[in-house]
This record gives C-alpha cells, structure tokens and sequence, in this order.
C-alpha cells in the first residue's frame, strides 16, 4: 500500500506530539491529584492540632468545640473527639466513625497521626481523613478524628483534566497545521528533486536546483548539482571520445585503404607480368614497406589495449641514461636531418635510470619524434640528469609549441589522429602520447608538458630511482 510522503509526515509529527502531551498530561493530573490530596490533609492536620492544644491547655469547653465546629463545617470538614476507649465524647456533625479499626486504635495509642487520601470501605463514601491522638499530661485520653468529602477535591481535578483535554486539542490543531506546512514544504523540496531526477534520466544534464546547507534536503540538493556537473562533464567526453573514434575510424579507413590498395596492386602487376622486370624490385620493396604500415597500425592499437588492461609486464633494471638518449639521437638523427633539425645530448654521464629498457625506448622515441613533427629548422634537446630520489629527462624543442588550451587534450585517445597523419611508429593513428603517459605512469614516474606558441614545447618525465 503506498502512502504519501505528506501523509506519513502529518501522521509521525501529530502522533509524537499527542503521545507527548498524553504522558504529560497524566503525569500532571497525578501530580495536582496528589498536590490536592496533600494540601488537604495539611490542613486537617493544622486543625487537629490547635483543637488539641486548646483541650490540652484546659481552655478547650463545649461553647469553643461548638465554635471550632462552625468555623470548620463551612470548610465542609466535621471532626470527633474519642475517649481512650474509642468511643465518641462529641461531634462537630454527623459521625462517620462508629468505631475505630483494631489497626487503627493501635497506632492512634502508639501516638502516631494517620494521614489517609480516601476510603470507599469503610466509610461509604470517598473522604479525607486525619486521626490524631490526645494526650493530658503525657497520658494518652483519647483522639480526635477530622474528615473532609473528597467531592471537592475531584471536583478541582475534574476541572483541571477538562482544561486539559481543551488545551490538547488546541495544540493538536496547532500541532496538525504546523505539521501540514513543514510538510508540505520538505514535500515540495522532495517533489523538486524528483523532478530534477527525471530530467537527469531522460539526458538533460543542465539541470541546477537550490542547494543550502540548511538540512540533509539542502545537502543532498548540493550534491545532486554536483553529480549533474561532473555527468555533464562525462557525457561531453564521452561525445568528445566518440567523436574522436569516428574520426579515428575513418582515419584508420583510409590509412588501411591507400597501402592495401598498393599491395593489391603490386601482386597484381606481378601476377600479370604488368611490371617490367627492371620495376618490379621496386614495386616489392613497395609492398613491403606498406605491408610493415599495416603492421604499425595494428602493432599500436594492440599494444594500447594491453597497456590500458595491465597486460603487460614490465622488466625494469638500472640503465645508463646517457647510453639511452645516445642511441634515440642515432635512430632519429637522420630523421631529424630531414626537416633540418639537430638533436643535442646533454646528460649527466654518471646517471642512471630504473625502467624497463623497451618501454623506455618507446616513450623516448614517441616523444622525441613529436618534436621532430613540429619543428623545423630547430633544435632538439634531450637532456638528463638524476637526483637521490628521481632520475628526470627534458626532451626540449623549439617548435611551434602547443596552445594553452590544447595541453591536456595531447593525452587523449585518438586526439592526434584530428591533427594529422604522421609517419611516426607509435604514434601515426593518435595512440601515441597516450600510451607515453600510461608507460610512464606505469613506472610509478610523472610527466609534464610546458609550452610556449611559436617558441617551442618541453616533456619533462620523471622516474623514481630503485629502491634497496
């Protein structure tokens, strides 16, 4: 059975506050029930005691008894003066006591005063009553009983209770209204981020509600805007990423195209003796440096996925660092010639760096040839050197750098491949720079871009050094 949010409100709020008053209202009752009960035998009790001082001093005569009878029936109290033998020596009114209980006499002589809140047994009727005992010259002669109808007493309980009772209701209406607008107001907050909800689930993600730090609505409001925030985030580089990979596709397409094309044209020249002899060496050395595009192409994909998946392991040992950029500068040298660049080494001869040996190649070699792609007329700049706690390498050119904005977009999957379509081995389908940073990551080391436009860009890679 679904119950509203509002109703369940109305009915928790109402049903404490009900409770609450209900419980204070008996304790109350019991209290002033109490507080009646007490207030009357104190005054009985002071009554008591000054008829028995005047019959102690000899003052006490028939003409005061009947006085103090007066006096006291207009406060509906009658008293009975008993001998030692319990029996009645006079009456203010009509005797309620025709003979004291066994029990009772007991402790009247024993000189104890008994108290008594009401008694339907033995008396007929609900009353208050005082026994007190006499004594004449420190020898017990008798008692005096005072009694009191507690009709009056119930009477002012029953007046309280009825105020009570009004007074309940009054806040039980108080209580329902004030309930009904707290209600309905975290209702309407709760409704307001349903709503929000929906819009989120059906793909609007510029979706904000107001947010405070008022209550857990308010907190959990804030925080609502802030998952909207970071799935607009997500979405868009998800959008970006399919972007990217439908460009990488049609990319990949027409990369695999061109050399497929050239290989299928080449066996089929050679089949059909189309190419003279003299070509044909060509036409194969052709093919084949195709043949090894093709391989690049994939060789890069897979090796990004095992990269991304941890499938690879690596095999790190202490190397010399100068050796390292030595050899980089030897397989990229002629490269680098090509766009009349030149590759500077500048190493601290006695560093050494913990990697593994291939991955530390490819890295070098990834980032040494972006460089090159995009400096012409320049300088190349491999630098290193190591520290107690890191062995750090510059790979510095002086390019045309690489705008602000675009820095951390060099990371991306595929990114490169909307720039343009090198001949660089590990990183001609925009794979590159993003395996670069998973290789390094993956080595527990960091790497960092600083790039000016028009001046040149710088990789800085930092390693941490073995630990014994």
């Amino acid at each position: 059975m679904k119950i509203k949010y509002l109703y369940q409100q109305l009915g928790s709020h109402v049903s404490v506050i009900v409770i609450a008053f209900l419980i204070l209202s008996l304790l109350f009752t019991h209290f002033m029930e109490d507080y009646v009960y007490k207030s009357k035998i104190e005054e009985l009790t002071s009554y008591g005691k000054n008829i028995l001082q005047d019959l102690e001093t000899g003052y006490g005569t028939q003409q005061i008894l009947q006085e103090y009878g007066n006096v006291l029936d207009g406060r509906d109290i009658q008293y009975s003066l008993f001998n030692q033998n319990s029996t009645i020596i006079y009456s203010s009114g009509r005797s309620l006591l025709i003979e004291l209980q066994e029990e009772d006499w007991e402790k009247i002589k024993a000189g104890h005063t008994m108290a008594v809140k009401q008694d339907f047994v033995r008396f007929g009727e609900g009353v208050t009553f005082v026994l007190m005992p006499y004594h004449q010259n420190n020898q017990f002669v008798g008692g005096i009983l005072l009694t009191s109808p507690i009709k009056g007493s119930r009477q002012v309980i029953s007046e309280i209770n009825h105020d009570l009772v009004n007074t309940m209701l009054i806040a039980f209406a108080v209580a329902l209204l004030l309930s009904w607008i707290v209600s309905s107001f975290h209702v309407k907050r709760i409704k307001r981020l349903q709503h929000a909800t929906s819009l989120v689930a059906s793909g609007d993600y510029s979706v904000q509600i107001p947010a405070s730090n008022f209550d857990e609505i308010g907190e959990l409001s804030s925080d609502f805007n802030k998952m909207v925030e970071k799935l607009k985030v997500s979405m868009e580089e998800i959008e970006s990423l399919e972007n990217r990979r439908r460009q990488f596709m049609a990319d990949v397409s027409h990369e695999m195209r061109t050399p497929l094309t050239t290989i299928s044209g080449v066996i089929e020249g050679i089949r059909n003796d189309m190419i003279p002899e003299s070509e044909k060496e060509k036409g194969m050395l052709l093919a084949s440096n195709e043949t090894k595009r093709l391989i690049r192409l994939v060789n890069e994909n897979l090796d990004y996925e095992k990269i991304r998946s941890n499938q690879i392991t690596l095999y790190k040992q202490e190397i010399k660092l100068e050796e390292v950029l030595e050899i980089i500068k030897d397989q990229l040298e002629l490269l680098a010639e090509q766009k009349n660049n030149e590759i500077i080494v500048d190493v601290d001869k006695h560093a050494f760096i913990y990697a593994d040996y291939d991955r530390l190649t490819q890295i070098l070699i990834n980032i040494t040839k972006n460089s090159i792609q995009f400096t012409e007329n320049g300088r190349i700049i491999l630098r290193g050197r190591a520290s107690d706690q890191e062995t750090i390498i510059e790979i510095e050119d002086t390019g045309i750098g690489i705008n602000a904005e675009e820095i951390e977009k060099i990371w991306q999957r595929f990114y490169k491949a909307m720039l343009s379509r090198t001949t660089n081995p590990y990183g001609e389908f925009g794979l590159g720079l993003s395996i670069v940073k998973k290789l390094v990551t993956m080595h527990n080391g960091n790497i960092e871009v600083t790039s000016e436009e028009g001046k040149g860009t710088t990789f800085t890679l930092k390693f941490p050094v073995k630990k014994d």
